[in-house]
């Protein structure tokens, strides 16, 4: 289609409020219906070890040629499909920023919203679309109406962002900050419910729970731990920053009363995306981070008042979702699972290479920590970089010492069969 007709009849269905078109108008050209096919056809062992098929799905990604990219928890590289949405939808836009913006890509919204509902499981009046993990969970921190000697329960393996809002609370208005300290994965999971409920004393309002923690990739039992805060009349924030669209599960589940995640990490969607739930109950309790004519109101919208954001960013992340149900949620989180148990068993039995996450599938996923001994862990790191060109992330924190590898669906055994055969050498050295 030329440009102008193109423009003509988007204009069109923009003025028609014929929003559920746009996706179908500007779907890329990628089919994914081969996806779907081999499934069906596929019946010579489980699919979570079939290497045709991933090489298939590692070729709809723009992968470094050289660099073998092991550190997919903190962002995830986007699917051919995603990147050709976001930037159709960027050219779009500049053509007319203010017309394209926010008279045809902003009419898409509400769709993506219930998606997004959809995949989370809730309600579409309690989603919100945002930016990031941080930016979500921060909207509802610093919006709860908490006084001068409210308490808030948290750990010290939370993540830097939120434990720095808490902080700032604390400074700024009083509240008392009771911590968990947590030790694992040696700790078992009564125990770990057990060092949350003991810190539930009376002024306890919010219990805040990491789902699965950044630094080691553990797994945390949340709803466990939100039965015995509601019991005793306290709310649950959840950061789902690393488990959203890693991990098979849907919010209600949880038992959260607020919940946050980056869509830019496991779901692949454009960087920059996150989404906010909140129950519907505590929305017009909950004030948004940015300022809006009504406040108190109990639409979820009202979080929204952002001005000007990226549209082709937030409208891409239907283009995720696609990808996202074409693999399925159960057949990812598998594969991400026989991934680790592939690398980690390639490396457990060595004397001096140590696996410091529980690999065990209710404990953990894709994330997991590994170091040798003798070396830290910023120094194996640069070593996997600097030698194999291996790109992982080191970690150094409380009780967290190592290198943190990640791999996602795009990853195949061949590139472990890389991870293990450094570290033997490494190890060995």
């Amino acid at each position: 289609m030329k440009s102008f007709q193109r423009r003509t009849f988007l204009g069109q269905i923009a003025a028609a409020g014929a929003a559920p078109l746009l996706s179908s108008f500007l779907l890329p050209g990628a089919d994914l219906g081969w996806i779907d096919s081999y499934k069906k056809s596929n019946v010579s062992l489980p699919l979570s070890q079939d290497e045709k098929f991933w090489y298939q799905i590692k070729t709809m990604y723009s992968t470094s040629p050289g660099l073998l990219n092991l550190n997919n928890g903190g962002v995830s590289p986007q699917p051919l499909i995603v990147q050709e949405a976001r930037e159709r939808y960027d050219k779009m836009c500049n053509e007319a920023p203010s017309y394209y913006m926010w008279r045809v890509l902003d009419q898409g919204r509400e769709p993506l919203r219930q998606r997004l509902a959809d995949l989370a499981g809730v309600s579409n009046e309690e989603i919100s679309i945002c930016r990031n993990a941080s930016e979500a969970l921060e909207t509802i921190i610093f919006g709860l109406r908490l006084q001068k000697g409210d308490a808030v329960v948290l750990s010290r393996l939370d993540y830097p962002n939120m434990m720095n809002a808490w902080k700032q609370r604390e400074m700024r208005d009083g509240i008392i900050l009771k911590w968990v300290e947590l030790d694992l994965p040696k700790m078992t999971e009564d125990e770990v419910v057990d060092a949350f409920e003991a810190q539930m004393t009376p002024d306890v309002k919010i219990v805040h729970i990491t789902h699965m923690i950044n630094w080691n990739g553990h797994i945390l039992p949340v709803r466990k731990i939100a039965d015995k805060a509601h019991a005793k009349s306290a709310k649950v924030l959840v950061d789902g920053a690393h488990t959203f669209a890693h991990i098979t599960f849907k919010i209600p589940e949880l038992g959260a009363d607020f919940f946050g995640t980056s869509l830019h990490k496991w779901l692949c969607a454009p960087f920059g995306s996150g989404m906010m739930y909140v129950k519907k109950d505590h929305i017009a309790d909950l004030y948004p981070l940015f300022g809006t004519d009504k406040p108190e109101s109990a639409d979820i919208r009202k979080f929204e008042s952002l001005g000007t954001r990226s549209f082709p960013i937030e409208q891409a992340i239907g283009q995720a979702i696609d990808f996202h149900y074409t693999i399925g949620s159960e057949l990812k989180e598998e594969r991400l699972q026989y991934l680790k148990k592939y690398w980690t068993d390639g490396v457990k039995d060595h004397p001096k290479i140590k696996i410091k996450t529980d690999t065990h599938p209710t404990k953990s996923c894709a994330l997991c920590i590994v170091a040798i001994d003798g070396m830290t862990g910023g120094e194996l790191t640069g070593a996997l970089h600097e030698k194999f060109k291996i790109h992982t992330t080191s970690i150094d924190y409380y009780n967290v010492q190592g290198v943190r590898v990640t791999p996602h669906i795009y990853i195949v055994k061949s590139d472990l069969d890389r991870l293990i055969s450094a570290l033997h050498t490494l190890a060995d050295t």
